[in-house]
């Protein structure tokens, strides 16, 4: 399921929250059924009363929040009078006062709600309000493309898998190769095959992108499934330079994940497939 494969971005909205804002926990649960958050990651000083904690549309503050579908702060959860308060034990055990939550929503529904909390009674300022919205739009757009990742993979039989990995290869493989001619004329007709890999222009997204022959490579071998080092391996040089290329590709591409930065290059026609 997508939602199982949000485990590790969560965690790290949740690390870029409290790295940004400075707020004591940060935490997040996933949208059951429409019907209820279960709160299962946390970054930060927590005394883990509130791991597990299911918390029912309309009731307490991310209830609210999966409610209304938008985003909500209380400066003392304990005392606003904004809220129902069935969940007051759970908060004053964890020691949270100010919290702010935020809804991430893929095709009009709740899919998880991200929160900032802090152990007193500060205001929740725009820093944080606007952190977590931030997250939670990055955490959307990472929703959207896994479940078009695996609406893809249900409708594409295994032959349309073994030509899409076949290809991939090939241009890899065909890329590669014209690093090591010292033919120009020759190396630059390889380029013209590889090119022929690519999608049609027409078929293409349009995005406003220009990666470095390096940052295509590391992600064309990314698309075969090599990990840092074999990449490296690949193109001679260290697993740190990769991680570099990728972080830089990613950057450009706007993509929090080394797979969503794949499946963005294939749309802009940067990568076959």
């Amino acid at each position: 399921m997508v939602e199982k494969s949000l485990a590790g971005p969560i965690t790290e909205a949740l690390r870029r929250v409290r790295r940004t804002s400075g707020v004591s926990l940060a935490f997040a649960g996933v949208v059951r059924d429409g019907s209820a958050v279960t709160l299962a990651h946390f970054v930060g000083r927590t005394s883990g009363v509130l791991d597990g904690l299911s918390v029912e549309a309309g009731h307490g503050l991310g209830g609210k929040v999966l409610r209304l579908n938008r985003p909500l702060a209380v400066d003392d959860y304990l005392k606003t009078p904004h809220i129902t308060h069935r969940y007051n034990p759970a908060i004053s055990a964890e020691g949270l006062r100010a919290v702010a939550a935020v809804p991430a929503i893929v095709d009009g529904r709740v899919v998880a709600v991200l929160y900032g909390g802090l152990h007193c009674e500060n205001p929740v300022g725009n820093r944080l309000f606007d952190t977590l919205v931030g997250e939670a739009r990055t955490l959307e757009q990472q929703v959207a493309v896994s479940r078009a990742l695996i609406e893809a993979d249900a409708g594409a039989g295994p032959d349309v898998d073994m030509l899409r990995d076949r290809m991939s290869q090939a241009y890899t493989r065909l890329r590669l190769l014209a690093r090591t001619v010292d033919d120009a004329a020759l190396a630059d007709e390889i380029a013209r095959i590889t090119d022929v890999l690519l999608d049609e222009p027409a078929l293409r997204v349009p995005v406003a992108v220009t990666l470095t022959p390096r940052e295509q490579d590391v992600l064309a071998l990314a698309a075969l499934g090599y990990s840092n080092a074999r990449i490296g391996g690949e193109l001679g040089v260290s697993a740190e330079t990769v991680k570099g290329y990728m972080k830089a590709a990613m950057g450009k591409l706007e993509a929090g994940t080394r797979l969503e930065a794949v499946v963005l290059a294939r749309r802009a026609g940067l990568l076959p497939g």
